[in-house]
């Protein structure tokens, strides 16, 4: 597990970030609700779970975790989950 920042992928654009995550990845989780309409998640090798909160502070995402972890034991790759 790591983050966009820690892998140095800051700033790099959601078709860049899918292809440099397809295959080093199994689940990319992004507040970005807009990333499953503008990209193809199927032609990848992963899967992406969009959390849909007020905010991506931590307190307005702690509240999703327990669906995230469900959602991880069982999401197929190529598919995308939005959890609110």
């Amino acid at each position: 597990m790591t983050t966009v920042a820690k892998a140095g992928w800051s700033g790099v654009k959601n078709g860049r970030l899918l292809r440099q995550a397809d295959g080093e990845f199994d689940i990319l989780v992004t507040v970005d609700r807009n990333l499953s309409f503008q990209q193809r998640v199927i032609d990848f090798r992963l899967a992406v779970i969009v959390l849909k909160a007020p905010s991506n502070r931590l307190q307005d995402l702690l509240p999703l975790v327990p669906q995230v972890l469900d959602t991880v034991a069982t999401i197929p790759l190529g598919s995308v989950v939005v959890i609110s």
